[in-house]
């Protein structure tokens, strides 16, 4: 069976978590002020459990150094990340082990060792240890995240943003202000505990509430504070928003403000501006909005899967320097410029790699999603993901380079260095409890086809590392790369439910050139205790 698995401005920390009735009185503002737990390149990150209440319910938690969503570990281009985790869980209704992976970052140099997923990349870090995790950003600039890769861990509170700043930024011309303070996490939130929810098999695990940016309302709950973000009147924002779910997508709107998108995942598009995004779990997009209206308080919304908004459920409150401290009466709509994921292309090199042509790249591999209705287990080709004995990067430097010798059996795909690879997933009605994100560790890759769509683009495909494989049995989304970074990479669905339940593959690439690398001697004796 698998395992594995905001900081903008507003968190919980262990001292709130101690004093909540004082904490969930007081309306939680989004402000430069509160951007003092955030975290630097050479950072330590206590893995602790703590009692918080983000929506008004009680409950323990796994956090990141006593702060939910985790801190927002904010870096430069072309920095060098060294992240020491310790690992200080003790309450046992939880998994208290961990490992943490940094989304969307590609590991590229020799890092796949860091990557953090535990059994393909790593054995976790068992209670009471640590691990310091080491990479290069590269040149990769945007938006990321972090987040357990151990069972469904994350579902519990490791969860947080990564943003990699670019002093050069193409598009800075857009925006006045980029900061902590623009960053928003969505987040569903569960009442129990990710082990116990974990239990249930095929694909109904429903949130109990929302939370942006760490505070939100559940349904027959308390008025609980919702996250504030100030704004000055005149002034044009860059938000980055990030979808730190374990489960539904939101749609994000806000009240009577457009919002143009510059970047999906890490990556710059040119500019599109839409009413409102569908944001899948694992999915990031910064969007620019000007302040530009009346003085005033305005509800920013993170419907889960079209749920209501009503009375600040799965809301947040924009408000106007100089407006009064109290909730929103705006409404929704009108929603006239709509989101399609077709109609964002690359800045820069906007083709697909490879031949133009379904079929035409030099390896093409057809992943079948499916549910075995009778086990509850989701599949790609009738092959249901469970953990090896050993990490699948284990395997290969112990000399193991076959796919068909590599545990899981079945769920591990060769593919040969410097070639276009072309991965296609037809029919995902399949698969219960869809849209389901596909993550794909290691690179970004060019949507070729998208999803609600039949028409095939090579000329300038979005390029993202989540990717929604659609809900119409017609669908056959369609992505392309390059095997320009030799590693294990990790496939899998980001409903982290689906996940635990075996829905991923592992694309071992240049396992010739892995065999040859060097890890650290740490990373070996994470196996041995």
């Amino acid at each position: 069976m698998l395992y594995l698995s905001f900081l903008a401005l507003s968190f919980f920390s262990i001292s709130n978590a101690l004093s909540i009735p004082k904490t969930l009185a007081a309306t939680n503002t989004t402000s430069a002020s509160s951007a003092s737990s955030t975290l630097g390149p050479t950072s330590q990150l206590n893995i602790v459990n703590a009692n918080i209440a983000p929506d008004g319910f009680n409950r323990s938690t796994v956090l990141v150094n006593g702060f939910y969503p985790a801190p927002l570990i904010s870096v430069q281009k072309n920095n060098q990340l060294t992240l020491e985790v310790v690992n200080q869980l003790t309450d046992t209704t939880m998994d208290v082990e961990t490992s943490i992976h940094w989304h969307g970052i590609f590991q590229q140099g020799g890092t796949n060792w860091a990557d953090g997923v535990s059994w393909v990349t790593q054995c976790p870090i068992q209670p009471q240890k640590s691990f310091q995790y080491q990479f290069n950003v590269g040149s990769q600039t945007g938006t990321y995240w972090y987040h357990s890769h151990y069972s469904d861990q994350y579902c519990d509170g490791l969860r947080g943003p990564l943003v990699i700043y670019d002093p050069q930024d193409p598009l800075k011309s857009m925006y006045d202000v980029d900061d902590a303070s623009t960053v928003i996490t969505l987040s569903d939130w569960y009442h129990t505990s990710s082990v116990q929810l974990g239990e249930i098999i095929g694909a109904g695990v429903n949130a109990d509430s929302s939370l942006i940016n760490g505070l939100g309302r559940y349904v027959g709950g308390p008025a609980s504070p919702l996250t504030v973000i100030n704004v000055q009147q005149g002034l044009r924002y860059r938000f980055r928003v990030i979808g730190l779910s374990c489960g539904p997508q939101f749609n994000f709107t806000i009240d009577g403000h457009r919002m143009t998108i510059i970047e999906a995942d890490g990556n710059e598009v040119n500019p599109v501006q839409v009413d409102f995004l569908l944001v899948l779990a694992g999915q990031r997009y910064s969007v620019v909005v000007t302040a530009n209206q009346t003085v005033g308080n305005y509800w920013i919304r993170a419907s889960p899967n079209g749920n209501s908004t009503d009375g600040g459920i799965n809301s947040a409150i924009l408000r106007y320097n100089g407006a009064p401290n109290q909730d929103p009466t705006t409404t929704t709509g009108p929603y006239q410029l709509a989101f399609s994921e077709t109609n964002l292309h690359p800045l820069t090199n906007p083709a697909a790699p490879g031949v133009p042509g379904p079929g035409k790249a030099d390896v093409n591999y057809v992943l079948a999603p499916g549910l075995n209705t009778t086990t509850g287990l989701f599949t790609f080709n009738d092959k249901s993901f469970a953990n090896p004995p050993v990490p699948v990067l284990l395997q290969i430097l112990s000399g193991t380079t076959q796919a068909s010798q590599l545990l899981p059996a079945g769920s591990v795909y060769q593919l040969p260095a410097n070639k276009t690879i072309e991965l296609s997933f037809p029919d995902p009605l399949a698969a219960l409890g869809g849209p389901h994100p596909i993550h794909l560790h290691g690179h970004s890759f060019s949507v070729v086809r998208s999803a609600g769509s039949t028409t095939y683009n090579y000329a300038n495909p979005v390029r993202r590392d989540v990717v929604s494989i659609g809900n119409l049995a017609t669908d056959n989304v369609t992505i392309r790369f390059t095997t320009d970074n030799p590693s294990p990479w990790f496939l899998h669905c980001h409903i982290d439910w689906h996940l635990h339940h075996g829905f991923a593959v592992v694309m071992a690439e240049a396992t010739d050139q892995v065999a040859t690398e060097q890890v650290p001697t740490a990373w070996n004796q994470l196996c041995n205790n």
